[in-house]
């Protein structure tokens, strides 16, 4: 974790979405916010971070190729190192699907959503990020 202005550690949220515009825009939010970003484009991609470094929230899209939402979910919670990370899983399904199909998320946002839905949720996990005291309004 890198150390923000105020000496305090930068929280770190990982970005999992098949869709480069999407990574894009939420990494720019994110990083404006006072985050730290970590991009993967696909579950096995985010695997693959998730052993690099311990992000300390994911934000992923359910519906991906290669490994879904759901794998990268089963991976993180058997892992220990990855348990305790929450995850907000974010879809174009309605949330009653998803839970037919996966557990162990923490919040659920439905496609499209507003930014400031995430960054309720983001705040409620996370508190706010080290160089932003208050969650700012989007």
């Amino acid at each position: 974790m890198a150390k923000s202005k105020t000496g305090s550690h930068k929280k770190t949220i990982m970005i999992v979405d098949d869709e480069i515009g999407i990574l894009e825009v939420l990494d720019s939010i994110l990083t404006d916010a006072g985050y730290n970003v970590i991009t993967a484009m696909n579950g096995r991609e985010a695997v693959a971070r998730l052993d690099e470094s311990r992000p300390d929230l994911v934000l992923m899209d359910f519906m991906m190729p290669m490994l879904d939402g759901a794998g990268v979910l089963q991976y993180m919670r058997s892992h220990d190192g990855l348990k305790a990370i929450p995850v907000i899983l974010a879809s174009a399904l309605s949330e009653n699907t998803i839970r037919e199909r996966c557990t162990g998320y923490n919040a659920f946002l439905r496609k499209p959503f507003k930014t400031g839905r995430l960054m309720e949720h983001i705040s409620k996990l996370l508190g706010p990020p080290a160089d932003n005291p208050k969650p700012r309004k989007a």
